[in-house]
C-alpha cells in the first residue's frame, strides 16, 4: 500500500507501526506509531481531527508521512519536522505539519514560528505539536507565538496524554467497528502506558508555586506583573486540563475544562483574569464539565488556608418551600457521605453571604440550615469537600498528589450520586379531563354568562403561579 506524497515534499516515508530506527531514537518511534494509528483507525483519526475541526467523513482518506523535507526550505534545511498528515477529499486536501517532543523535552517557540513559517511558504494548512505538555483545548497552544506568525495557518497541540485518553475512550465507550483496526489501536495505548515511551501527566508545579505559597502564608502582597503568577497559572492550566483527562479515563466520557465563550475564543484573556485573581485573593479555580452530571465540579486552591475545595452546585428544588425540606431533599441522596471536611453551602436570596454547615450537623439537626433565615428558602445547594493539607500544599509534587485524589474522590462519593432538581410533569386539571371539556364551546361558556343574568358571571380562574410562556421570536419581546 503506498500514498503518494504531496507535490510540495521533496521526501517522506509513509509512517509506519513497526518504524525501523535507531534504540535511541525514542520520540521518531512514538511519531511513527502514533501517525500510523492515525491513517489506520478510521475512528481515531475522526475524533483527534474533528478536535482540530477537521471532520474524517467516509469519502476522506488520511495519509501521515515521517522523514519529510520540503523542496522550499526557506534556507533552513535544519528546521525539519517529525511528520505529516494530509486528508484527502476527492480532488481537495487538508494538510498539517507536526512536530513531537517526548519526555521531558519543551516545545521552543523559536522552533514553532520556524515551522509555522515553513507551512506558510508550502502551503500547508496547519501545525500540530505533540509533547507532554498540557493545552485546554488543541487551539490553546503552550508555547505564545505573535499572531502576525500566524497568518492563516493553524496552530494546535495535543498532549501524549490526550492522544492516550481519546484511545482508551474509543476501546473501552464509543467503540472501533473494524476488529483488526481496534487490535491496533489497543496496542497504541499498550505502547503508549509502558514507561520506556516517555509519555507522562503532569506531575509538579514549576519553582515559583513553593515561593507563591510562602509569599501568601507572610501576608505579603504581589505584583500583578510578577513572573511567579505567569508560571504558576501556565502550570494550573495544564494541570486542570490533566485532571480532566484522568477523570475522563476514570469515567469512561469526556470529561473536559469548562470555560465561558469570551475565554475559550480568547486564552490570553483567560490567562489575564486568572493571573489577577491570584494577585489579589491568592486563589485559583477552575470548572471541569462532566457529561450526565448534575452540575460542573468545582475546582479552587487557597494558598492563604492551604486548603483544596471541590464542590458541585444545584438548584434547591421549587416545590420545598421550607430551608428544611430543601436541605433533606439533597441528603437523602447521599446518604454514604460521612466526614467532618464535606460541607453544605446555602446561597440566599439577595446579596447576603451564604451559610455553610458540615453534612454530619445538618444530618443530626437539619432545622440548622433556617435558623438565621427563618423567613427565606435557599434558592441553591453546594456541596463541597474542603481539605486542609497544610505542609504538603507548598511542596511542587504532593500539591498534585493530593489534588489527583481529592477531585476523583468528591466525584466518587458525591458527583456520580447527585441529580438535578426537575420541576414535575403537569397534571390533567380538575374539570378538563376529556377533550369536549376544552373544546371552543366549553371555553365559551366560562367566558360567558348566562343571558339576562350578569350577576353570575363565573369567577376567572386565576393559577397560583403564573408561568411567562416562552419567546417565539415574532413581535417585541416583553
Amino acid at each position: 500500500m503506498s500514498s503518494e506524497k504531496p507535490d510540495f515534499l521533496s521526501k517522506g516515508e509513509r509512517a509506519r507501526l513497526f518504524p525501523v530506527l535507531a534504540e535511541t531514537s525514542k520520540e521518531g518511534r512514538a511519531t511513527s506509531i502514533f501517525l500510523a494509528c492515525l491513517a489506520s483507525v478510521k475512528e481515531y483519526a475522526d475524533l483527534l481531527l474533528t478536535s482540530l475541526g477537521r471532520r474524517v467523513g467516509s469519502r476522506a482518506k488520511v495519509e501521515c508521512f515521517t522523514e519529510v523535507t520540503f523542496k522550499s526550505e526557506g534556507g533552513d534545511a535544519a528546521r525539519r519536522p517529525d511528520g505529516l498528515i494530509v486528508v484527502r477529499i476527492g480532488s481537495r486536501a487538508w494538510t498539517a505539519l507536526v512536530e513531537t517532543k517526548i519526555g521531558n523535552a519543551v516545545l521552543d517557540g523559536e522552533q514553532v514560528e520556524a515551522y509555522l513559517k515553513l507551512a506558510k511558504q508550502n502551503g500547508v494548512d496547519a501545525v500540530v505539536t505533540v509533547s507532554n505538555q498540557f493545552a485546554t483545548q488543541p487551539s490553546h497552544h503552550p508555547v505564545e507565538v505573535p499572531a502576525k506568525t500566524l497568518g492563516k495557518v493553524g496552530l494546535y497541540h495535543w498532549s501524549w496524554m490526550y492522544l492516550l485518553t481519546q484511545a482508551d475512550l474509543l476501546l473501552t465507550t464509543y467503540g472501533v467497528e473494524d476488529e483488526d483496526q481496534r487490535i491496533i489501536l489497543n496496542e497504541f495505548r499498550r505502547f503508549l502506558t509502558h514507561a520506556s515511551t516517555g509519555v507522562s501527566g503532569f506531575t509538579a508545579m514549576p519553582a515559583a508555586w513553593s515561593e507563591l505559597v510562602q509569599v501568601a502564608g507572610s501576608g505579603a502582597k504581589i505584583q500583578a506583573r510578577s513572573d511567579l503568577l505567569e508560571e504558576v497559572v501556565s502550570a494550573w492550566h495544564q494541570e486542570m486540563r490533566d485532571l480532566a483527562l484522568i477523570l475522563s479515563r476514570q469515567l469512561g466520557v469526556a470529561a473536559t475544562v469548562k470555560l465561558p465563550r469570551a475565554l475559550t475564543a480568547d486564552p490570553a484573556a483567560r490567562h489575564k483574569a486568572d493571573k489577577a485573581e491570584l494577585a489579589e485573593n491568592f486563589a485559583l479555580s477552575a470548572q471541569i464539565s462532566v457529561p450526565g452530571a448534575a452540575a460542573p465540579l468545582e475546582v479552587q486552591v487557597d494558598l492563604k488556608a492551604k486548603s483544596l475545595c471541590v464542590s458541585m452546585r444545584l438548584r434547591a428544588p421549587d416545590d420545598r418551600k421550607s430551608s428544611k425540606a430543601r436541605v433533606n431533599w439533597l441528603l437523602r441522596q447521599l446518604p454514604e457521605v460521612t466526614g467532618d471536611d464535606y460541607f453544605l453551602r446555602l446561597h440566599w436570596p439577595g446579596r447576603g453571604a451564604c451559610t455553610q454547615e458540615t453534612l454530619a450537623c445538618l444530618r443530626e439537626e437539619p432545622d440548622r440550615a433556617q435558623r438565621e433565615r427563618s423567613s427565606q428558602a435557599p434558592h441553591s445547594l453546594e456541596v463541597c469537600l474542603i481539605r486542609q493539607i497544610g505542609g504538603r500544599f507548598g511542596q511542587r509534587k504532593n500539591f498534585i498528589v493530593d489534588l489527583e485524589a481529592t477531585v476523583p474522590d468528591f466525584y466518587e462519593a458525591v458527583g456520580q450520586n447527585l441529580k438535578a432538581w426537575q420541576a414535575p410533569a403537569p397534571k390533567v386539571r380538575e374539570g378538563r379531563s376529556e377533550p369536549e371539556d376544552v373544546s371552543p364551546d366549553a371555553l365559551a361558556e366560562l367566558s360567558d354568562p348566562p343571558s339576562g343574568d350578569e350577576s353570575s358571571t363565573p369567577a376567572i380562574e386565576q393559577p397560583a403561579n403564573v408561568i411567562r410562556p416562552p419567546y417565539s421570536g415574532e413581535g417585541p419581546k416583553g
